[in-house]
This record gives C-alpha cells, sequence and structure tokens, in this order.
C-alpha cells in the first residue's frame, strides 16, 4: 500500500510539473528569435521609429499560456515590448487547429489536431477542448481580460471610432496599444454560418478562410488539392464583406483568393506572407496573384519568418518590402509578422526599430516607410470597421 501511495503522488508530481513546465518548454521551442548582438540604431532612425505609426496584421500570442501583460523572456510579443517598440495597432489572431506534420505543401484536414494537447496541457476551459468555435472565443475573452486589467494601456479595437480615439491619444501623451481580433482560418464557424454572429460580438474584426488544411469554405494553399470556394465559403465572404468585416486571404488556395476576387469589392488583406519573386515557394501566392489583390486596394503584410522572405534578418525583411514596393506600390504594404507563430523570427517586437533602420539603409523613403509601417494598415481599417 506505502509503494501504490508513492508511486501515485509521484504520478502526480509529475502531471503537475508537466503542467507548470511543459507549455513554456514548448513555446520556447516554437517561438523562438535567432541569437544576435544588439542592432545599431542611429539617431534618424530612432527618431523616425519614435515618430511612425505602426501596426502589425498577425501575432498568434493568445495561444499560449503567458500573461501579455508582463515582460516575458520567450516568445515574441506582449505589453511591454509591443510599447517598448512603439506600436500602436497589434492584430492578435485566433489559432483553433493545426494538423499533426504541419508543411506548407500538403496536409489533410483528417490529420491529428496539435492544438488539442496544448489547450488541455495549458488547462484551457473544458468546453474548448472539443469546440473549435469555444477556442475563437476563449482567445477574445484572454484580450479583453488583458485589456480591462491594463490600466488603459491596451484597448480592444472594435469599431472606427475606437481606432480614431486611439490614434489621437499620442498627441495627449497617453501610451496606449490597439489590440484588434481575428480568426485565423474560418473552421471556427463549425459550418454554421449563425456561429459568424458569436465571433463577430466576441470582437473578431478580421476573418480569414483557411489556415493549414482544406476546410468547409474552400481550399488551403496547403491542403490537398487548389480548391477554390464552396457555396458555404461563398456564404461567409458575401457576410463578411455585408458586416464591415475584414477579409484575410492568407493561406488560402490560389483558387480561393481568385473566387474571392470575383464576388466581393472590399479591399483584401493578405496579413503575413511574403512575395514570391524574392522567395519562390509554395507558402507566397505568385506575383500576378499579389497585384490583383493590391489592384482592389488591398494590402500585403510582410512577414519576419525564413518560410516566407528566405530569412529572417531586419535586412532580409526590408529587401523584401522594398520588392513589395516595386510590385504592388507603396500604398498596398503592410507588416505581418506571424509573432508568436510558431516561427523563429530575428528580433521580437521590442526591437522593431532595427526594422525602420533597416528600412532607410535600402533607400525607402521615410514617406514609404510610414505608409508600410502603419498607415497602409490604417487606410484599410478605417475603410473596413464599422
Amino acid at each position: 500500500m506505502r509503494v501504490l501511495k508513492a508511486l501515485l503522488l509521484l504520478i502526480v508530481v509529475a502531471v503537475i510539473a508537466f503542467l507548470i513546465f511543459a507549455p513554456g518548454y514548448v513555446e520556447n521551442e516554437r517561438n523562438a528569435v535567432t541569437p544576435h548582438d544588439p542592432y545599431p540604431i542611429s539617431a534618424q532612425a530612432q527618431a523616425l521609429h519614435n515618430q511612425l505609426i505602426i501596426g502589425d496584421w498577425h501575432a498568434d500570442t493568445l495561444l499560449w499560456k503567458r500573461s501579455l501583460l508582463d515582460r516575458a523572456d520567450r516568445g515574441h510579443v506582449d505589453l511591454p515590448r509591443l510599447i517598448e517598440g512603439n506600436v500602436a495597432i497589434q492584430m492578435f489572431t485566433a489559432v483553433t487547429k493545426s494538423p499533426a506534420g504541419q508543411n506548407i505543401h500538403s496536409n489533410s484536414a483528417d490529420a491529428f489536431d496539435n492544438i488539442t494537447p496544448l489547450v488541455i496541457g495549458q488547462l484551457w476551459p473544458p468546453r474548448t477542448w472539443n469546440s473549435l468555435l469555444e477556442r475563437a472565443l476563449y482567445q477574445a475573452e484572454r484580450l479583453h481580460r488583458y485589456a480591462d486589467a491594463s490600466d488603459g494601456q491596451l484597448r480592444v479595437i472594435k469599431t472606427r471610432a475606437d481606432l480614431d480615439a486611439l490614434l489621437a491619444d499620442p498627441a495627449a501623451g497617453q501610451t496606449v496599444v490597439g489590440g484588434l481580433l481575428g480568426i485565423e482560418g474560418a473552421h471556427p464557424l463549425e459550418g454554421d454560418i449563425a456561429n459568424l454572429d458569436r465571433i463577430e460580438a466576441a470582437g473578431h474584426r478580421m476573418i480569414a478562410l483557411q489556415h493549414f488544411f482544406d476546410n468547409a469554405l474552400g481550399g488551403s494553399l496547403h491542403g490537398e488539392g487548389n480548391h477554390g470556394l464552396t457555396d458555404f465559403g461563398r456564404s461567409v465572404v458575401t457576410e463578411v464583406e455585408k458586416r464591415g468585416l475584414i477579409l484575410d486571404l492568407a493561406h488560402s488556395s490560389p483558387q480561393v483568393a481568385r473566387d474571392v476576387l470575383a464576388i466581393t469589392n472590399m479591399p483584401i488583406v493578405v496579413s503575413h506572407t511574403g512575395i514570391h519573386g524574392v522567395c519562390p515557394v509554395k507558402r507566397n501566392f505568385t506575383d500576378d496573384l499579389m497585384q490583383e489583390i493590391a489592384a482592389r486596394g488591398g494590402v500585403i503584410a510582410i512577414g519576419y519568418w525564413t518560410t516566407a522572405i528566405c530569412d529572417n534578418t531586419p535586412a532580409s525583411v526590408a529587401a523584401t518590402i522594398k520588392a513589395a514596393i516595386a510590385l504592388l506600390g507603396e500604398d498596398h504594404v503592410s507588416l505581418g509578422s506571424d509573432f508568436d507563430g510558431s516561427v523563429t523570427t530575428g528580433f521580437d517586437v521590442s526591437e522593431l526599430s532595427a526594422l525602420t533602420q533597416a528600412l532607410l539603409d535600402a533607400d525607402i523613403s521615410e514617406a514609404q516607410i510610414r505608409k508600410v509601417m502603419g498607415e497602409n494598415m490604417v487606410r484599410v481599417l478605417r475603410e473596413r470597421l464599422p
């Protein structure tokens, strides 16, 4: 009996240790920063950086077990580091499903879901364990709770009026970051368009159609075929446009993208990507498709990780941005870091002035830098937010 009790105690201790330490270990492995010496920042670059409105279309921070309010020693984004990086607007995207063996070439929708053990291991509410919708709603709840506890430094942006108020605050000497919510893939709808009401009510304002697998709306860029929009997908796209939500084509198949362009008139976002002409991989739409999206008034948001831009240094991000400006025009390029999205980057959000320096070094004008770093994002948000 004593041996059995001791064994049970060891099991309990092991489970507790796993729940305490495993989430941090997993994130350390998944969201690394390449070791580097401090990036040199000139007085000119720092002065310009301090004046910028900076916005980022994509970070998956709400997926991980750490407080957004505390500066962490892992991952890429938290409120103290957002403030240090002078970020005004951060889109937080809710990841709800990710296939085992995830890759950019082909994934089955029936593959084992990696997010389920992460959700359970991080002790999310049981309602999230087998519901993709509840996972999206729970991540929205987390951002709202952080905002409520932030002493006014974090504000959830839901409307154009919220955005305008946020952008007026720095002129009044207030330090505040605006957080927006989006879903990475519309599978949290769980095949029922009525669930869009709950997702919108929770504060989500950007709807991506797919992630790494085909779903009920259509084909993924990384699915099992270049499938287009389904009838359900068309109905969701129509509702997104009607409701003043933002549509994100990151991870959608090229055929889905073309189907969306054929039935909409709104500006479209590709929230985290690279330029195929710079990094010719399947992760990036071809240049002609990117041009079609830009011609509709949309923005292409450049990521910071190797799979998208074939490197992850500030200079490489700047080189991709320069190529994007040449391909698409200066009004159609934004930032889409994919911070905390299971990627290794060359810098975290607190080091964003290194990107401003790299853009100057690449002979990109200050006016263009202002547009790319945030003004283009603000334009689309003002056009689409209710």
